[in-house]
């Protein structure tokens, strides 16, 4: 019974872009001012629900009410034009169970080939249907409104906030001034953002319709204004990440809306059918579409609960993730120095702007002995080269001679090198191989970490280096394109994935088993807390490891889940979903782990704010961030302070935050105890 009334609630919040059965509560509260349309809308999500169920539909695939909104919506339409009685019921529940259909059909296509949501759309489908075959049912009795004076009144409001609140109630079919109170309460309690923008995308779109039609209370008396309050959320807050971006994108979209709403309305009034949401389904999905394309930097890769949360996890991610999707491990072993890198100021340059050449330092930043006048006063000549991937080597070329110093060979650019096809598709190149040094041949595998062969001083190279890239093709010199690298230490602080600065001195770092297994967490592991205040108990904590249904491993409490992964040699806790105060402090506490430990080897990271703050600070400063983003900036300092304990500062400046944390990593697998201020959770083991 819980998990059904968690599945209709989740259906109404889906209506407002907020996945929340306690927020989809509300709304159901408030659809109950017409009975008549509340009770068709249960009917038509039962049905809908009953149905899915009994095709056997997983029960967390309706939790969410991402299949049910569409179908909850079409009820509340009928129930807005038929009265209920015997044959309503079983035309409402028929159109439940056909949107659940189109619905599921629906979703599949756009998805798998369009990348998009299907908001709406089913609900505009099958509405416009039943409305058309309505008009040959004359047994259906049409529905009479008798609102109470309290509803039908504007409260002594002015036509133009009073058209905003009853477009906003319109959206459940009770446009009424209580109503939209009532809704923009729920928004104000639960996103700030989406409730500014509603207003920003209503005023827009109505005041641009009162300049085309001449007719200021014409504009703001007519309930299609709606669309223009879904167009700005989704455009603004949901699919893109609200910024100043979002916002210029939002008011285009809804500028647009108001031609193709006219002549939605126009047309479909010939045959007595509303707009319904097309105008927003259709611009909608057509700039979602479009940005995708595009890849457009601020489309929202991961949908938070809220804007504010969608937000806070981009400016975190943003400055968490830096490098690129395609890595490469350092192609050597030892401290070695950045000698020119992307955009360079020698080669670097045009089409070969994607590179990376290193030698070897010594501690006065000299790459040689002496004068420098032999290949063998060279820190790096002669020495190993690593590969950075693991893949099948697919060119080799070892014959050339090594350039004198200060000479170069123009006509064999590249010199002695090896292109490797990476396993994950791309083509990476290492050049400048010392003459008959190479070790592997064409059509051989190597894994990372095999020796390719010894630094030379082959091609274009003015003095013996590594020269790394990568590119499309198997083709000695192609275009190159972006990379970065993964688990190295730079001037004493852990880079996890990154591009190390030019001069600066690098080295690879490898994976420490003993760190390997303890954060080796494996499905159903549990691990357990005692919660203590300055040393006193205050609460007990229990986790269980979980798998989500995309494949990601999360740590789950009463009330919430913790999400983590390794990649590249790091132990990332990925995010915080719920409310659950002790596992924000265990983000905050530990958001990343190097798996290479190196005494007082520090690294940094950066977490939401939420994590530090909550209420009205957080959605204040989440509000200012997309404005400005530098504002909405958490960072973790973290080093190592002993083989097993990590200490941390988080540090927030436009919230004055500065509070210290640290980490012991058990023995065996997992954390002994996490401490944040004078919070600390303490490990307990339970006996079976």
């Amino acid at each position: 019974m819980k998990d059904t009334l968690k599945a209709i609630f989740s259906s109404y919040a889906e209506i407002f872009f907020l996945p929340s059965g306690a927020v989809g509560a509300l709304i159901f509260a408030v659809t109950l001012v017409n009975p008549n349309v509340a009770l068709a809308g249960i009917i038509a999500v039962l049905a809908a629900y009953g149905f899915a169920r009994l095709v056997r539909m997983e029960k967390q695939f309706l939790e969410s009410g991402y299949y049910t909104y569409n179908p909850l919506l079409v009820g509340l339409s009928l129930g807005n034009l038929f009265q209920l009685s015997g044959l309503t019921v079983f035309f409402i529940v028929s159109a439940g169970v056909f949107t659940f259909l189109v619905t599921v059909f629906a979703a599949n296509v756009c998805t798998t080939y369009f990348r998009l949501p299907i908001l709406s759309l089913p609900f505009v489908v099958v509405s416009s249907i039943t409305y058309l075959a309505s008009l040959r049912y004359s047994n259906l009795l049409v529905a009479t409104h008798h609102h109470s004076a309290l509803l039908s009144m504007d409260l002594g409001l002015p036509y133009w906030l009073a058209g905003f609140l009853k477009a906003l109630g319109a959206v459940l079919f009770a446009p009424s001034v209580l109503v939209g109170l009532l809704l923009c309460g729920v928004l104000l309690r639960h996103s700030r953002i989406l409730l500014l923008l509603a207003l920003f995308g209503y005023y827009s779109g109505t005041i641009i319709r009162s300049l085309m039609l001449g007719s200021t209370s014409q504009a703001f008396g007519d309930l299609n204004s709606f669309n223009f309050i879904f167009i700005a959320m989704a455009l603004g807050g949901v699919f893109l990440i609200p910024s100043l971006t979002s916002y210029l994108l939002a008011f285009i979209g809804v500028a647009i809306s108001t031609v193709f709403m006219d002549a939605v309305t126009g047309f479909w009034s010939y045959y007595g059918i509303p707009a319904f949401t097309l105008p927003f389904n259709v611009v909608t999905l057509g700039f979602v579409y479009v940005l995708g394309l595009l890849r457009h930097p601020m489309v929202a890769g991961v949908i938070g609960r809220t804007p504010e949360e969608t937000l806070e996890n981009y400016l975190a991610n943003r400055l968490r993730y830096r490098g690129q999707d395609f890595t490469l491990y350092l192609p050597f072993a030892g401290r070695w120095t950045v000698w020119q890198g992307w955009d360079g100021q020698w080669t670097h340059k045009g089409s070969w702007r994607y590179a990376y050449d290193f030698v070897i330092t010594d501690e006065k930043g000299e790459t040689h002995r002496g004068e420098g006048v032999r290949l063998d006063d060279y820190h790096c000549y002669n020495k190993p080269v690593l590969s950075p991937v693991r893949g099948r080597v697919v060119q080799v070329v070892d014959d050339l001679p090594d350039s004198r110093i200060g000479c170069v060979d123009e006509t064999n650019n590249w010199g002695n090198l090896v292109i490797i096809q990476d396993a994950r598709g791309l083509f990476v190149e290492l050049s400048h191989f010392a003459e008959k040094t190479i070790r592997v041949k064409k059509g051989e595998w190597v894994e990372r970490g095999v020796v390719l062969g010894l630094c030379g001083n082959s091609g274009y190279s003015p003095q013996p280096h590594i020269h790394v890239q990568v590119q499309a093709t198997d083709a000695i010199g192609a275009a190159s394109l972006p990379f970065s690298f993964v688990s190295y230490a730079e001037g004493g602080q852990y880079q996890a994935n990154h591009l190390p600065q030019e001069k600066s001195v690098v080295e690879p770092l490898y994976c420490d088993k003993r760190l390997d297994n303890l954060t080796n967490f494996v499905l159903d592991d549990e691990l357990h807390y005692e919660v203590q205040r300055a040393g006193q108990k205050v609460d007990e904590l229990s986790l269980k490891v979980q798998m989500a249904p995309d494949g990601t491993f999360f740590l789950k409490s009463a009330r919430g889940q913790l999400y983590f992964g390794k990649h590249e040699g790091t132990f990332y806790i990925y995010r915080v979903n719920g409310d659950d105060h002790w596992l924000r402090l265990l983000f905050l506490a530990l958001p990343r782990l190097p798996l290479a430990h190196r005494e007082k080897l520090a690294w940094q990271d950066h977490v939401p704010v939420g994590l530090v703050t909550r209420g009205i600070r957080e959605a204040a400063v989440g509000f200012l961030g997309s404005v400005y983003p530098r504002l909405a900036t958490v960072r973790v300092t973290l080093a190592f302070v002993g083989e097993s304990r990590v200490e941390a500062t988080i540090e927030a400046g436009l919230l004055h935050v500065c509070q210290s944390a640290s980490l012991e990593l058990d023995r065996h697998k997992g954390f002994a105890s996490v401490t944040v201020g004078d919070i600390t959770l303490r490990r307990v083991r339970h006996e079976d």
